[in-house]
């Protein structure tokens, strides 16, 4: 796939799938950007970045669609969960990077999930 897609329920789920029981590196990005204080004073930037976070999930949960952005848990080994929510969109790329990005409403990026059997590049 060589573009950012629509995120569909089947092909989507397939994919998180195909990463499940197997050590992976997660990149986890959320961000309401530095524009989010542009259009009220009363809203500051707020935001997590992760990357190269080595994991093993037992199962990936993807919900959410129709009208509203998708939210993505991930289940780990130990106990723990990875949870990304305001998914919109995938691509599985050259490097079989398993990339989802959730774009806001003025199509600026909001959060991001990367999955990888290796390393993303820093």
């Amino acid at each position: 796939m060589k573009a950012l897609q629509p995120i569909t329920n089947e092909a989507v789920q397939a994919l998180l799938d195909q990463f499940a029981n197997k050590p992976v590196y997660l990149h986890v990005e959320t961000t309401n950007g530095a524009y989010a204080n542009h259009f009220d004073q009363r809203v500051f930037n707020a935001g997590t970045f992760l990357r190269n976070i080595q994991v093993t999930f037992q199962h990936a949960q993807l919900k959410g669609g129709d009208k509203d952005p998708f939210r993505i848990g991930l289940k780990l080994d130990n106990n723990g969960w990875v949870y990304v929510q305001g998914l919109t969109h995938y691509e599985l790329n050259d490097n079989g990077e398993f990339l989802l990005a959730g774009f806001n409403y003025e199509g600026q990026l909001a959060a991001a999930l990367e999955i990888s059997h290796h390393p993303f590049e820093t």
